[in-house]
């Protein structure tokens, strides 16, 4: 058995419009929210075992802070084609991975997120983000019940839990 998660970038800063899409930070509550996920992660022992991410900057603080508070103590893999990224590039890059890693977290962007979130669990989706919302920093665990990456399909993951920020927040 495999789980995969999946974490959307936090709240990003959109006060500067000279800024290029890919160079925009996390705002003021995207600074927050990203460790608040990466510490309930620490909660429910449910730490990755490897962190893939996109290199935009607003991901790439979300997975930097994250992996703090939950004490990742691996190393965050950059991957380019997570921007704009597509839900095939995502299913690329989960199924590359070894199969002695259990728990991998991808960090990014929607709509893609959203989509693949939804092609992971229904393999007959539309792969629109409309078939599962997924809000800044909202935190999604799939379970698939397969022995090695390579075979994983559409339609493989059960979805375990999904948190959201306000969520965590109102349990803390």
């Amino acid at each position: 058995m495999k789980r995969i998660l999946i974490l959307r970038h936090a709240k990003s800063d959109w006060s500067n419009p000279a800024l290029a899409d890919f160079d925009r930070p996390l705002a003021e509550r995207g600074l927050k929210d990203a460790p608040r996920m990466g510490k309930a992660l620490a909660q429910f022992r449910q730490a990755p075992d490897i962190i893939i991410a996109s290199p935009a900057r607003r991901a790439k603080q979300t997975a930097e802070l994250a992996a703090q508070a939950c004490n990742f103590q691996g190393t965050i893999r950059w991957d380019d084609s997570f921007y704009p990224g597509s839900s095939s590039d995502l299913l690329a890059a989960l199924r590359a991975l070894p199969d002695t890693i259990k728990r991998p977290m991808l960090v990014g962007h929607n709509p893609v997120f959203a989509d693949t979130a939804a092609l992971l669990c229904n393999p007959h989706s539309t792969g629109k983000a409309e078939d599962i919302r997924l809000p800044t920093a909202g935190l999604i665990c799939f379970e698939a019940h397969i022995a090695n990456w390579a075979a994983l399909e559409p339609g493989d993951g059960v979805l375990r839990w999904f948190l959201i920020p306000k969520l965590v927040k109102a349990l803390d």
